[in-house]
Parts: structure tokens; sequence; C-alpha cells
């Protein structure tokens, strides 16, 4: 059964939250405050974390920081479930590394679905390590592109960006982002590089390039 942290200080939010994920099959554990919930994670790690931003003793903003800086849990779905609602916020919590955003007030059964569709795409990543969107199929083992059927090659950070993208799908990534994981810190690469990366991999994914959309003054997100 899969597990669930929610980090939620509103008593009535957590129980409502709870319960419904419990009846999808979900075993889900409630925490009110930071401390609790840093202890528990000493001893299970949960296969998804449901984290409010303004909590009593610490801002979920440093808690989706320390998960992504300890190697154990970098990898950990996260969802933020929160009143913050400024576009601002929204893009720190994806740059962190959240998975998805909901502002609250919230519909739980949507809450309940964006969980359903998170859990479904990690798991599919875990097990297959290939991405299939319409008409392209990303193989991370055997390093290749399809699209339509047809292998398009693809230099290493290509290759790497379209990977990155993928694997976030529908989140943000800024610049500096994919700067990192693709050429690491210190190199060369710029914003520049990286738009010239993008510009050559929609011109590759054909009738799919408007796929990699581009973020305003920010970065790039993979969507169809």
């Amino acid at each position: 059964m899969p597990r669930i942290f929610l980090v939620e200080d509103d008593e009535d939010i957590a129980f409502v939250v709870a319960q419904s994920l419990s009846r999808e099959g979900y075993e889900v554990r409630s925490f009110q405050r930071a401390t609790a919930f840093y202890s528990a994670l000493d001893k299970e790690k949960p296969d998804l974390v449901i984290l409010d931003i303004m909590l009593p003793d610490f801002d979920g903003f440093r808690i989706a920081r320390f998960l992504k800086n300890r190697p154990d849990l970098a990898d950990l779905p996260l969802i933020f479930l929160t009143a913050k609602v400024g576009e601002e916020d929204k893009l720190r919590g994806f740059e962190i590394g959240g998975d998805d955003y909901i502002t609250k007030p919230f519909s739980v059964k949507e809450l309940v679905a964006r969980v359903n569709a998170l859990m479904r795409r990690v798991g599919k990543k875990r097990r297959e390590g290939v991405f299939s969107f319409d008409g392209l199929e990303l193989d991370v083992d055997k390093v290749r592109l399809t699209v339509d059927g047809e292998e398009v090659k693809l230099t290493p950070s290509e290759f790497n960006i379209l990977r990155l993208l993928m694997e976030n799908y529908g989140k943000p990534l800024s610049r500096d982002r994919i700067i990192e994981e693709v050429w690491g810190v210190g190199r060369d690469a710029t914003d520049r590089t990286v738009d010239v990366h993008i510009k050559h991999l929609r011109d590759k994914l054909g009738r799919y390039g408007h796929f990699i959309k581009t973020v305003r003054g920010f970065g790039y997100k993979f969507e169809l």
C-alpha cells in the first residue's frame, strides 16, 4: 500500500484529505509540525509527501529544500498544498523540486486526481524508464528518441534536456536548473546555451515541438 506523509497544521483539512486518500487505497500519516515529520522520516520513507508551506515551526519551502538535499530523499515526489497563491511562490515551489502546487481553497477530488496521476507517472518512470507522449517516445535506458516511430538523433545535451523536461512533466524548470542538471555547476553554459538547445530540440521534434513550452522570464516546461 503506497504511503503518504501529509504535513498540514489545519486539523480539519488534514482529516478530510487523509480520509479521501485512504479511500483510494493510500496509507496516510498526518503531521501538524515539521519536527514530528522529520522524526518519522528517520524511521521510514514515504512514497509521496503533501506539504503545507505556512507551518507553526518551519517554512514549507525550507522543508522541501531539506528533502531535496538529502540523497536518499531527493527523488521523493512532493506536492505543495498551500494558501500562498502568488506566481512567485508557485515558481519557487517548482524550482525547489515540487512536482505539483495546489492552492487553497481546493477541490478534494482534484487533489486526489492529481495524487493518482503523479503516482502513476512516478511508478511508470521507475518501472520502465520510457516516456511516451502522443507520437514521442524517449527510452532512457537505450538513449533513444523516436518521433512517430522514426528514430531521431539527439546530441547528449539535447537528450538530457528532453529527459529532464519529460521527467518533470508540466513543471516549469528554470534555465539555471537545466544548466545545473545537464552541464553541471561551474561550466560555461549560459541561458543562451539553453535557448539554442531548446530551439534545436523543437526543430527535431517536428510537429511535437510545441510540447516544449516557454515560461516567460523563467525557463521551460514540457506539456501537451
